[in-house]
């Protein structure tokens, strides 16, 4: 097989959205979420198992009933900087707004983990699902779908132009001459849009692998077609086996239809696995995790995350589900609409919605080795995915997968058994962006 699977670790420190009771797992460090050691060791062991990349995920709002994890939790770039200097090949990448950030001060933060890393830095471009966030930046109101998505489209083109303000030859360093810079391979982006203005240039050299990677998660039909635009990685939701096979066409369809190579475009459909010795071990496994971490109170609270961090403890929990459909706009519209579309199809109560919203579903990668690399290899070459975002509750959770079912991915040669690049790109297969300057000189040459 020429396709190989792309692996991706996502830590979950004390737990996160559904992991409510991770925090209280005796083998997990109540500090995890803020000790760089606890990342740094998860990094090392990403990195001693081949994988791709470690990737942290962010938002900018909390309140009291918020996840363990959310909380208290490091800033991705401060983070991956520290974790960068403690590996050689693992990509980092972290997540950041375009809506709550600033295209010169992002695109300068991530170039310098990208030179930091030699080459690892992706960029993981998120609209800010948390509407409170808006209260934390001096505005009353969070943007709405099509703005927030506009916005993130610009945003990454301006970063990708500041990125591209020095050609790769642009410092001759000739101390015989006494030329550190070729003023000619400079170029500023005096960039003017609808969202912004930008003159640059950025006052950063390209790295190794030409711009950091573009991650994006898109769900909602604006999130797709932003990363069929610009995205290189994409967070894919999973579902059903049919239902990630048609995300995947769709987001490949889509890349192509804006001239772009899908190959280009890789796609991680989150993943959970649960290994143990035999099928039946890893079930039960699994339904004790499920109800470890079956909390209503904290699946309440989530719900309203979707809904402009509405609080639903105001209401009646055996009346029929309110009537919230406004509140989706600004928030998670898109599985918000779920919610709603189900309530109303199923005439549920806001108690039974709490409930459906962490109800048991099994994961289809759960059981001996054996079985997880058989349903791995059954959905990669049934077209759901090009890589998965890995996430383990424990450290021995992560040793079982890698120490059991990766040499078996191995052996059916579907997972590297060596790197074969330094940088993220190399890892995923994708090109070096040319630099926009160099393209036109050669254009113009031709």
């Amino acid at each position: 097989m020429s396709r190989r699977i792309h692996l991706a670790l996502h830590p979950y420190g004390v737990g996160g959205p559904g992991q409510h009771g991770l925090w209280k797992d005796a083998r997990v460090a109540k500090n995890a979420s803020i000790d760089i050691n606890y990342y740094i060791a998860q990094a090392k062991a990403a990195e001693h198992a081949l994988f791709d990349a470690l990737f942290i995920v962010d938002s900018q709002y909390i309140n009291a009933t918020y996840p363990a994890h959310y909380l208290n939790r490091l800033e991705p770039l401060t983070l991956l900087s520290a974790v960068a200097t403690h590996t050689r090949r693992v990509g980092l990448v972290g997540t950041a707004s375009s809506t709550y950030n600033s295209p010169f001060n992002l695109a300068r933060r991530f170039a310098s983990l990208d030179h930091i890393s030699g080459g690892r830095a992706g960029w993981n471009v998120v609209t800010s699902f948390d509407t409170g966030t808006s209260r934390n930046f001096g505005f009353e109101e969070h943007l709405d779908y099509t703005s927030r998505y506009g916005r993130a489209l610009e945003f990454v083109r301006v970063a990708r132009g500041l990125w591209d303000s020095y050609e790769d030859d642009a410092f001759p360093a000739d101390v015989e001459r006494g030329v550190f810079l070729d003023p000619a391979k400079l170029h500023a982006l005096d960039h003017a849009g609808e969202h912004f203005t930008v003159a640059g240039p950025l006052n950063l050299s390209r790295s190794p692998q030409g711009q950091p990677v573009i991650f994006q998660a898109g769900v909602s039909e604006e999130g797709r077609d932003l990363a069929a635009q610009v995205a290189e990685g994409i967070y894919a939701p999973g579902g059903t086996l049919r239902q990630a096979q048609e995300y995947y066409a769709d987001i490949k369809a889509r890349t192509a239809s804006y001239g772009r190579d899908p190959d280009h475009i890789k796609i991680f459909i989150h993943g959970g696995p649960v290994v143990a010795g035999t099928d039946a071990a890893a079930r039960r496994r699994e339904r004790e995790i499920f109800e470890e971490d079956n909390d209503f109170d904290r699946n309440l609270a989530l719900l309203g995350r979707s809904f402009s961090a509405y609080d639903f403890g105001v209401h009646d929990l055996d009346a029929p589900f309110p009537d919230v459909a406004h509140l989706a706009e600004k928030g998670g519209r898109t599985g918000a609409a779920r919610i709603i579309e189900r309530a109303r199809a199923e005439n549920l109560t806001l108690r039974q919605v709490a409930q459906s919203a962490n109800e048991f579903r099994s994961s289809p990668f759960v059981g001996s080795p054996h079985t997880v690399a058989d349903t791995i290899e059954q959905w990669f070459a049934a077209g759901t995915f090009d890589g998965i975002n890995l996430a383990f509750r424990t450290a021995d959770e992560l040793e079982l997968f890698v120490d059991g079912v990766v040499p078996l991915l191995q052996k059916r040669g579907l997972f590297r058994t060596a790197y074969e690049a330094d940088t993220l790109r190399g890892h995923l297969g994708l090109p070096v962006p040319a630099n926009r300057h160099t393209r036109e000189h050669l254009l113009v040459a031709d």
